[in-house]
């Protein structure tokens, strides 16, 4: 299929264009589009992920769905057909990739649960034995699971790596209120992702929500427990000390470690065989996720 690294729909208007989604501003609403750009270590890749908008998109709304009883969350409909009418001419670009989407107020943190020790975690833990200040039982090794599910909010970087933050600096930006319920909202949302993955083959590791204020409401926003903002691992294969498999990013982060790129820009091409094993990855998540097939 067609790779869409960039949207330019001449007639609406562009707010933002961030990692791999691109904004428009409808007045009333917000038209959110996952295009197939890919990052790692916090720089867009030049080559794009055919189709892997649609996998995060139709994966986002599985979640959205399942997740509804705990938080309201932006999504208004992301049936092409039903968007306003400036977007008629691009349905096609748009069918399966975007949501027309409330205009809340994002919060300035990004909100991250861990379960299991690794990547950044795993680095302060060995420097430390702790994890954004939160300490932890000694002895424990690459992908172990941790005694309880932890809450570890980041700052949101517009460029450049996103940054580890305690609890108490979370507060400081946001609120202690707002703070202990996007805290509390977080953790409920892993823990009944997490066991509804694991019945079905998939270990969420750690996992990325993002929240906003839509009318004075707390609501979900952006993407949810896609393979761009999780850690997803095979249960089959887990085995805790060593690196694991994984259907997300991981893949292609060790092949840029291995190449020796400098995790700065300009970033490489990916080569055929990394563009097509990453999307493979993508939809093993969403297959084993939903129980549906996508053909991309």
């Amino acid at each position: 299929m067609k790779a869409i690294f960039e949207t330019n729909f001449s007639g609406l208007k562009l707010l933002h264009r961030g990692k791999v989604r691109d904004l428009y501003d409808l007045g009333e609403n917000l038209l959110m589009v996952a295009t197939d750009r890919i990052s790692a270590f916090d720089v867009v890749m030049p080559t794009p992920i055919p189709g892997k908008g649609i996998i995060l998109t139709q994966l986002s709304l599985f979640w959205f769905d399942f997740l509804k009883d705990l938080i309201s969350n932006h999504l208004v409909t992301a049936d092409v057909d039903h968007f306003p009418e400036e977007c008629a001419p691009y349905r096609e670009d748009l069918r399966g990739r975007s949501m027309l989407v409330k205009k809340a107020r994002p919060l300035p943190v990004e909100c991250i649960v861990r379960g299991y020790l690794a990547g950044s975690g795993l680095k302060e833990y060995r420097q430390t034995g702790t994890v954004c200040g939160i300490k932890l039982p000694p002895g424990l090794r690459e992908g172990d699971k941790l005694p309880d599910h932890i809450f570890t909010p980041s700052t949101k970087a517009q460029e450049g790596h996103d940054v580890n933050i305690s609890f108490e600096e979370c507060a400081t930006l946001v609120g202690e209120e707002t703070a202990q319920k996007i805290r509390d909202f977080s953790l409920a949302l892993y823990k009944k992702a997490a066991s509804y993955a694991e019945e079905r083959g998939i270990i969420i590791a750690d996992t990325k929500f993002e929240f906003g204020f839509f009318e004075g409401e707390l609501i979900l926003i952006d993407e949810v427990l896609t393979p761009d903002s999780s850690r997803f691992w095979p249960k089959e294969e887990y085995e805790p000390g060593r690196p694991q498999k994984s259907f997300d990013k991981q893949f292609l982060r060790d092949w840029l470690e291995e190449i020796g790129w400098e995790k700065r820009p300009p970033a490489p091409e990916l080569p055929p065989e990394i563009v097509e094993n990453t999307k493979k990855r993508y939809l093993e998540a969403y297959r084993r996720i939903t129980g549906k097939e996508l053909c991309l």
